[in-house]
């Protein structure tokens, strides 16, 4: 992925927002870019979702939320696998495209 497409991407991911908060009935928070992981590698810039910094890397498991890191089994026990989420986001993107290009 060129550095413009990516630069697009993460644009778009950022319109988003945190897409666990989104589910949960919060759209719009500011978010971070999570890269997804496979056998302990990152895929590439185009495997990513939006995760605010709760969700991403606050380290906390508490009531409220759970942070990815450290925590992905219960990230993902609470608000899906990470490759759902990111199937959502990239329809989410489609739907954000065609509505701002009307």
């Amino acid at each position: 992925m060129s550095r413009l497409k990516a630069k697009k991407w993460f644009n778009q991911l950022q319109d988003i927002g945190c897409i666990v908060c989104y589910n949960e009935g919060h759209p719009g928070v500011p978010a971070d870019i999570h890269h997804i992981h496979k056998n302990s590698r990152r895929v590439d810039h185009f495997h990513s979702i939006p995760l605010c910094f709760n969700h991403h890397r606050e380290g906390s498991k508490n009531d409220r939320w759970v942070s990815r890191h450290p925590w992905k089994k219960e990230f993902e026990k609470r608000y899906g696998d990470e490759w759902e989420l990111f199937e959502q986001v990239k329809k989410l993107v489609i739907r954000l495209r065609s509505s701002s290009s009307i």
